[in-house]
């Protein structure tokens, strides 16, 4: 005979079965059901609370990827480009910038006279014992007026170094400077070749050849072609003084050379403004 206990399970049973009856079966409950309330859903799927701060810890991270990526792309852009500007300055740029910077040495030496520049190639190199006295006269003569030089290499273009030294501010643009003048000899020919005891032809091929010892004839052709007034202090025992002018022109600059006479030629500057720059070895006749 069955037991209460089992009588009563019996009937809950049926009685659940009855209830359950007028209710349709149905699957398992999704996001998208209305039955089915936030609080549920996110009971049930708690990863949906971080979803949201997860994308955008990702799109921040994008975007700050993106950021990084654009800033170093600027920064790229921005040092190629400087390096690029920087190794586009031109000599023409130098030029504009060291332009009217012998100005202040000119008024040291506003009361002495200069005589009138004649063009000439260059003349026989003193001996020993005159080129010593002759070097002695220029070194009193800077020491009188202020003036110091900036030694340049004695490689047989020192012409042209001092000349580059004055306008850009560096001797190694001697080589633009030999070509700028070579270039002007050639172009205006009839105003220089009557100073020239030689054959033209030869003489600017000579002029071209580095190591080629300037002269004043070069002078005046790179006073002609660089609009500048060149004034040398010289060791010439009667002439203290030359300047060398541009024809037909009015000068734009001054250069300032010293000239041992026949021997070499530095760049110059007031004692206090000489440059720190370092010389090559020099190679001296004497």
């Amino acid at each position: 005979m069955p037991s209460f206990t089992s009588i009563f399970f019996c009937c809950l049973a049926l009685l659940l079965s009855f209830f359950l009856s007028f209710f349709p079966a149905s699957s398992s409950p999704s996001r998208s059901s209305p039955l089915l309330s936030a609080a549920d859903l996110l009971l049930r799927e708690p990863e949906l609370l971080l979803l949201p701060r997860a994308a955008g810890k990702n799109q921040q991270g994008s975007m700050s990827e993106q950021q990084d990526h654009a800033s170093k792309s600027s920064c790229s852009s921005l040092s190629t480009s400087t390096q690029e500007s920087e190794e586009d300055v031109t000599v023409g740029t130098l030029l504009t910038e060291a332009k009217n910077s012998g100005r202040s040495l000119g008024k040291r030496l506003s009361h002495l006279d200069s005589i009138p520049h004649t063009p000439r190639v260059n003349g026989q190199i003193p001996d020993v014992n005159n080129a010593t006295i002759d070097h002695e006269t220029l070194l009193e003569r800077l020491g009188t007026y202020g003036l110091a030089e900036f030694q340049i290499e004695g490689d047989g273009n020192c012409q042209f170094r001092a000349l580059a030294d004055q306008i850009f501010r560096n001797p190694d643009y001697h080589k633009h400077v030999r070509k700028s003048v070579v270039k002007q000899l050639k172009e205006f020919r009839k105003h220089y070749e009557g100073y020239v005891p030689m054959e033209y032809k030869v003489y600017l091929k000579k002029m071209k050849r580095s190591g080629e010892w300037g002269d004043h004839v070069t002078l005046q052709a790179a006073a002609d072609r660089f609009a500048a007034k060149i004034c040398l202090l010289t060791s010439f025992r009667d002439t203290c003084l030359i300047e060398i002018v541009p024809r037909g022109a009015t000068p734009t600059k001054e250069l300032w050379l010293s000239f041992w006479s026949e021997v070499h030629y530095n760049s110059l500057y007031a004692t206090e403004d000489l440059p720190n720059r370092k010389t090559r070895k020099k190679h001296w006749l004497f």
